[in-house]
């Protein structure tokens, strides 16, 4: 009997998404929602993925707010462990910059610092209505993680 290999089936791409008011109570809930979220799912760097969401979550209440309109969580899970982060805000104009160096008596202008810290990468992109979606991936293969 011939025995003809099957396709290897690779694991689904996990995938969470919520919308939230563009508050300091939203900015908190993505936070608590992600801790949640990857516990579930088991990802090893689920404390710096928290972090790296909860500086993204409280950049879109503070600089990407529009009376409202609320703004969007999504995380997903590749099948080589990546995690993907996207934070989508209703502020297409105002692009997050790195102000290389913050002084030190500043009151912000550290959370994309926290975030370049902890990601493999970051970056920004276009979304539809004006909008723009600030992104970080954490645990991309070969860059010593897990």
């Amino acid at each position: 009997m011939n025995q003809k290999s099957l396709p290897q089936v690779a694991t689904p791409t996990r995938l969470f998404t919520v919308q939230l008011s563009a508050t300091r109570r939203g900015a908190r809930l993505a936070r608590l929602l992600t801790e949640r979220q990857l516990d579930d799912w088991g990802v090893p760097f689920a404390e710096a993925a928290t972090q790296v969401v909860a500086e993204l979550a409280s950049n879109a209440v503070l600089h990407g707010r529009v009376a409202g309109r609320d703004f969007r969580l999504g995380l997903r899970l590749h099948a080589d462990r990546t995690l993907r982060i996207e934070v989508t805000d209703a502020r297409g104009d105002r692009v997050p910059c790195v102000h290389d160096p913050v002084s030190a008596d500043a009151e912000s202008g550290r959370g994309l610092l926290i975030v370049g810290a902890y990601a493999d990468r970051w970056g920004t992109a276009e979304a539809p209505a004006g909008c723009k979606v600030v992104w970080a991936e954490l645990g991309a293969p070969g860059r010593g993680n897990p």
